[in-house]
């Protein structure tokens, strides 16, 4: 029987940087660290857990986008842009008198503001308070929402978002959380996996898989903004040969819907 800390989800966030290249679309990924208790030495997405300090009420007057979001929705998004600029130092926010979207030399004054963040020694809204910016969740397209499954010790409740890049942003790994980082086209991902030159965890194979079926990213974020979000907490039973496999909902719109349990890396 599983323990009631087992059962109590974890909300976090992941978030899939896009861009268009002269070989097409291209998501930006890194390597977490080993030891990392979650998808140690895997390719993941950039993201993590929604920190107490995301739902502090002075950060929700500084959010663009967030009049019509509940508190779950808005805590993700907020989550998702600061482990997006902690773990790879994009930044998805506006200047509050201009409203022009941070630039690159802006980054750069900021960078101190980065690793504060990434030692707790200060919270989301101190910094856009004392900055003088907004955070851009409006820029975030919902893309999946899975839940880990119930055999797991640790289980995370984790939406996933799409948004495009920054141009002048240089997307680059922390070197503390994620070790690598790669900018490469969804289908690379896959095959490299296949190949065994890449660990890549369950459902983030299958979302970054989903995301090949486009050529660019306008037609990804315009795709993801009218589908509907199917929330995926995969199960454990058996297929029709008595095999144990890992299934998701078909609904879900992924390219398989199980996994021969001894196949898959959660």
């Amino acid at each position: 029987m599983s323990s009631p800390a087992s059962e109590k989800l974890i909300p976090a966030a992941t978030i899939l940087l896009l861009r268009d290249s002269a070989e097409g679309l291209e998501v930006f990924m890194v390597v977490r660290h080993h030891q990392i208790d979650f998808a140690s030495g895997a390719l993941v997405f950039p993201g993590g857990k929604v920190d107490p300090r995301d739902r502090h009420e002075n950060v929700r007057g500084l959010v663009d986008g967030a009049e019509d979001l509940d508190d779950w929705e808005f805590a993700m998004r907020v989550a998702a842009i600061r482990e997006a600029y902690e773990e790879c130092g994009v930044l998805l926010a506006r200047d509050e008198k201009t409203g022009a979207l941070v630039n690159a030399a802006r980054l750069t004054e900021l960078e101190h503001r980065r690793d504060a963040l990434n030692k707790g020694e200060i919270g989301i809204g101190d910094m856009l308070a004392e900055e003088g910016l907004r955070l851009a969740a409006d820029l975030l397209t919902p893309y999946a929402h899975w839940i880990t499954p119930n055999m797991m010790p640790k289980r995370f409740d984790t939406r996933f978002y799409l948004a495009l890049a920054p141009e002048d942003h240089l997307a680059v790994h922390d070197g503390s959380e994620s070790v690598d980082s790669v900018w490469i086209k969804p289908l690379d991902a896959v095959r490299e996996a296949e190949e065994g030159k890449r660990t890549i965890i369950f459902p983030t194979r299958v979302n970054v898989q989903k995301l090949g079926r486009h050529a660019n990213a306008a037609h990804a974020i315009e795709t993801a903004r009218a589908a509907r979000i199917v929330t995926v907490e995969p199960q454990v039973t058996k297929n029709e040969a008595g095999e144990p496999v890992l299934r998701i909902p078909i609904e879900a719109g992924y390219d398989v819907n199980e996994e021969p349990l001894s196949r898959v890396k959660v």
